[in-house]
């Protein structure tokens, strides 16, 4: 379980965000369901979807499931009814969520994490001419981030 004040300050990031962007949140979540510090079910969910040709779609599912339905993310039940409302196929989606082969594939993912140099999430790395470089991601305003991908790509 999520401590108490990772919870506090976690609601806090969504206040501020909504404050700044207008984004919407339910913040019914922290009072209905209990926060897990793991994303690992919800990475899965999204390789296992992956397989039937859905990541984009689990992804969005997630999110709107999160951040606006109150739904837990990190539980396996919540990610298999956003499976069978996306239209993918519930049986083999629950299979593959917990199988070894989407454990494998996740741990595939966090070697090129690594590799990347990634530790936040989102984040933005451009590889060019065999180089790889990270781009700070501006959420306010796009253009310092296109001004930092045009500096990479005329390095």
């Amino acid at each position: 379980p999520m401590p108490l004040e990772q919870q506090r300050t976690i609601a806090g990031y969504w206040q501020d965000v909504a404050a700044t962007t207008g984004a919407e949140f339910n913040f019914d979540f922290w009072k209905l369901c209990q926060p897990r510090r793991s994303t690992y079910p919800a990475c899965r969910a999204v390789l296992a979807a992956r397989a039937q040709g859905a990541e984009q779609v689990m992804i969005d599912a997630i999110q709107r499931a999160y951040y606006l339905r109150a739904m837990n993310p990190s539980d396996d039940t919540t990610l298999i009814t956003l499976a069978d409302e996306i239209g993918l196929d519930g049986q083999q989606f629950s299979q593959d969520l917990t199988s070894p082969d989407i454990q494998s594939e996740l741990e595939a993912e966090f070697a090129l994490r690594r590799r990347l140099g990634v530790y936040s999430f989102p984040s933005l790395v451009i590889e060019y001419r065999n180089r790889l470089s990270a781009v700070a991601i501006d959420y306010r305003d796009y253009r310092p981030t296109l001004d930092a991908i045009n500096s990479v790509l005329s390095a």
